[in-house]
């Protein structure tokens, strides 16, 4: 009986534990928190967003694509204004650069930026390598794309805001 009580613990650990979140990049997955300053100098972190559907948006005013993909970007977050967020991190190194490109695109979201990104912890931690870059999170915090864009990127956040 000992042995039958201890073999069914087992499984039951294991069925629980191989099903448990964990935080990384892939689908499914929580999302690694981010927390870098804005332009004001204030720390502002990814998972005070939580609770709203979130596209973590990796760019650089010197990226052309990542430029071009701005007036949408703009046009998305108009949509769905209590809904949807952006957290816009930049790769920018120099702040003249960066706040000059959000002025210019009339970005209206959080803008993040430490103007030395590759030495921060968020490129390992979201298994970056080059911009644009972006990862879609669910109001749990949960990644539910990555590196979608255009129409694409348009449904999933209309399916995400309707949950």
């Amino acid at each position: 009986m000992k042995k039958l009580f201890f073999a069914l613990i087992v499984i039951l650990y294991s069925l629980t534990s191989a099903h448990a979140q964990r935080v990384g990049v892939e689908i499914g997955d929580i999302a690694p928190d981010i927390e870098l300053p804005d332009a004001k100098g204030n720390e502002v972190s990814l998972s005070s967003l939580t609770g709203m559907v979130v596209l973590v948006d990796f760019w650089a005013s010197w990226c052309p694509p990542c430029m071009k993909e701005q007036p949408e970007l703009v046009k998305l977050y108009k949509m769905y204004p209590d809904k949807f967020s952006i957290y816009g991190v930049s790769l920018d190194t120099k702040k003249n650069l960066w706040l000059g490109t959000i002025a210019k695109y009339k970005q209206p979201w959080i803008q993040v930026n430490n103007l030395n990104f590759w030495k921060s912890p968020v490129p390992e931690n979201y298994k970056m390598e080059a911009v644009p870059f972006n990862v879609l999170i669910d109001a749990n915090g949960i990644i539910i794309a990555k590196n979608v864009h255009g129409s694409a990127l348009n449904e999933l956040v209309k399916n995400a805001v309707a949950q």
